[in-house]
């Protein structure tokens, strides 16, 4: 039996080690310890280490944990498509507020089928925050939409440069230089190449020999 409450508490230490930990103060200056993420008035909220530690390379910076909170009940998807300047100020107002976003580049008729079902629109640009869908750009509408959703800011979050999203791959085409010959078939079922025409020749003038003219076809 003790042995059985030895190797139990072993593989509860283990499980800790790996656990995403939290360290809060509640309203009444009561300090806390979770593995769960801490209610929303928790103040002075702390992630603890997350597994082992590791001396190979430098832990990557956190984001706050408000940001972490409000990007999960209200994440932020952009709709835009190359070439659009309207839908390039936009990105770059989510940019200067610091904030993670997804982004669609619509190109293709599934993505556009997509915009229709989600924003009943075919034009871009498109924002979503959470449910909550803003048609075209306008700087203060995307402002007030971020703010009544929670999100810090501007100037709370160091900026960001996310980048427009690469356009999809198209067919390479293959461009022949001017007076380049195609390759001759291959293969025993290849045909035999044409003829050439070779210019006609006059025969040598002989001494003694009338001069003989060529006559033209």
């Amino acid at each position: 039996m003790i042995r059985g409450a030895f190797f139990l508490l072993i593989a509860l230490g283990a499980a800790a080690a790996h656990a995403q930990l939290y360290r809060w103060t509640d309203a009444q200056g009561r300090v806390h310890v979770t593995d769960t993420l801490p209610p929303p008035n928790a103040k002075n909220v702390q992630k603890m280490g997350a597994g082992p530690a590791s001396t190979s390379a430098a832990p990557a910076p956190l984001e706050p944990y408000a940001l972490t909170v409000v990007r999960k009940q209200y994440p932020i998807k952009l709709y835009s498509t190359p070439g659009c300047d309207a839908c390039d100020d936009a990105r770059k107002l989510l940019n200067a507020r610091g904030l993670p976003f997804d982004e669609v580049s619509v190109t293709t008729d599934q993505q556009i089928a997509e915009l229709k079902q989600v924003a009943n629109t075919n034009s871009v640009p498109v924002m979503l925050v959470g449910s909550t869908v803003q048609r075209g750009y306008e700087e203060g509408a995307y402002n007030k939409l971020l703010d009544a959703a929670g999100y810090p800011k501007q100037g709370a979050l160091p900026p960001r440069n996310q980048a427009e999203p690469a356009p999809p791959g198209e067919p390479k085409v293959e461009v022949k230089p001017v007076g380049a010959q195609e390759e001759a078939p291959r293969g025993p079922y290849a045909g035999k190449p044409p003829a050439v025409a070779q210019p006609e020749i006059p025969a040598p003038y002989k001494p003694g020999a009338p001069p003989q003219r060529v006559q033209k076809k």
